[in-house]
């Protein structure tokens, strides 16, 4: 949107877990750069912001945002859902490669990073497909893809049922030091289902997806990226025995990082009763004791970050029967108060549920991100903790497919800066 030049903002309760911050200070920014942090600074000639009883974070980073562009456009922009982006606090954002047409040539990773550039309010970070067409049979030019832009490589929940071609493509993106995201996902045992292999499921008579189909594939990726080197992210993670793999992998001192989608974290099965289509997600929502084992993943380092998984959908996405309707929620705007849901219920620690938003995502991704530091480009995200807000309100996201779109959320948006720009002000009338 625009910048300022100087920029104070004043007695903010500023949290940083990258620096072990937690303390009442100023904030200085210049020429869209944080110059200084500390205890009553000289504002003179800056536009002063009194944030006193306000909390200042690192811009948020989300590991999971699927964008769509290049695409039809029937669900939104690159711009509309950045705008998005911007309004939940979040400055980075990672888009996975299943677009139409997929992000498999250097032509795609260029046009989606042109647009980005044009009309994106946050920083967007694309992922190439790792195999041609999402298709799971011949590798992409991984390497010439990293040339492009992208910033690893992902099959988009798509399944490379071949372990010879997977094996072959963590190989090569070992030798490239190219880091590969996965979501681990059984094709034989997923395919047709809508729901968790549960009571729910088998009372309202919905083809189904046990946990196994995750926790299966998992277990094979995770022999494979043993074997190759390969850097590796797992991504929304929904099952307990998920959990217990990651854990015992990571024991094993194996280079993995994973995620996990904020809706898993607050409903399990029982949301889809009544044949809600909101809250069909895939994975689905599993079962209380899963979302249990994820929530203590969390607050424990286990499970490194929390993403949103957003996907905007049209209208029509959630109308069919429940079987036929289109998984995805919307859920860049509710990240971050979804989040402090969780911790004012007792579920996580307020530092590692900031730590899960911004610090851990960077690292998962590799990107220097998520932190405050003087000198670095402004990335930050202030809010009103004291004040609850309904989301339709200022619903910015084409998509309204949520089931928190008219429920009130702990925390209001205050402002968003991205890359030195102010991208979301509620400031200002």
């Amino acid at each position: 949107m625009y910048a300022k030049t100087q920029l104070l903002i004043r007695q903010a309760r500023i949290i940083d877990p990258s620096s072990q911050r937690d303390e009442v200070a100023d904030l200085l920014i210049e020429e869209g750069r944080i110059s200084r942090i500390g205890a009553s600074l000289d504002g003179r000639g800056a536009d002063i912001i009194n944030a006193e009883g306000l909390w200042l974070l690192p811009g948020l980073v989300d590991t999971c945002v699927h964008l769509p562009e290049p695409g039809h456009h029937r669900a939104g922009t690159i711009a509309s859902e950045t705008q998005a982006a911007a309004a939940g606090g979040i400055t980075h954002v990672c888009a996975p490669p299943d677009t139409d047409p997929v992000a498999d040539s250097t032509a795609v990773i260029r046009l989606i990073r042109e647009r980005a550039a044009q009309t994106a309010l946050a920083r967007v970070l694309p992922l190439a497909a790792l195999t041609q067409g999402l298709e799971g049979l011949q590798l992409a030019e991984m390497q010439t893809l990293k040339e492009a832009g992208c910033i690893g490589v992902s099959n988009a929940g798509q399944p490379v049922a071949n372990s010879l071609v997977l094996k072959r493509g963590l190989e090569y993106a070992s030798t490239f030091d190219i880091p590969v995201m996965f979501r681990p996902q059984d094709a034989s045992l997923s395919q047709g289902g809508c729901a968790h292999d549960g009571p729910v499921a088998t009372r309202l008579g919905l083809p189904s997806i046990p946990a196994v189909a995750e926790s299966l594939d998992m277990a094979r990726i995770l022999h494979l990226v043993e074997h190759t080197g390969v850097r590796a992210h797992f991504y929304q993670l929904s099952s307990a025995d998920s959990v217990a793999l990651l854990r015992s992998a990571k024991a094993k001192g194996l280079p993995i990082t994973a995620d996990v989608c904020v809706h898993h974290l607050l409903l399990d099965e029982t949301a889809v009763e009544d044949f809600n289509s909101d809250c069909r997600i895939d994975p689905p929502l599993r079962s209380q004791a899963d979302r249990k084992a994820l929530v203590t993943a969390v607050a424990d380092g286990t499970i490194d970050a929390i993403s949103s998984q957003h996907k905007s959908l049209g209208s029509s996405a959630k109308l069919a029967p429940f079987p036929s309707t289109k998984p995805g929620i919307s859920g860049l705007e509710t990240l971050l108060p979804l989040v402090l849901k969780l911790v004012n219920a007792g579920e996580l620690p307020l530092t590692r549920a900031i730590d899960a938003l911004t610090r851990a995502p960077a690292v998962c991704l590799g990107i220097n991100a998520g932190h405050l530091e003087a000198g670095r480009r402004a990335n930050i995200c202030l809010i009103d903790p004291n004040q609850q807000r309904l989301p339709r309100d200022k619903w910015q996201s084409a998509g309204r497919n949520s089931p928190w779109i008219d429920t009130h959320l702990p925390s209001k948006q205050v402002l968003t800066i991205t890359d030195g720009r102010i991208t979301w002000d509620a400031t200002t009338p």
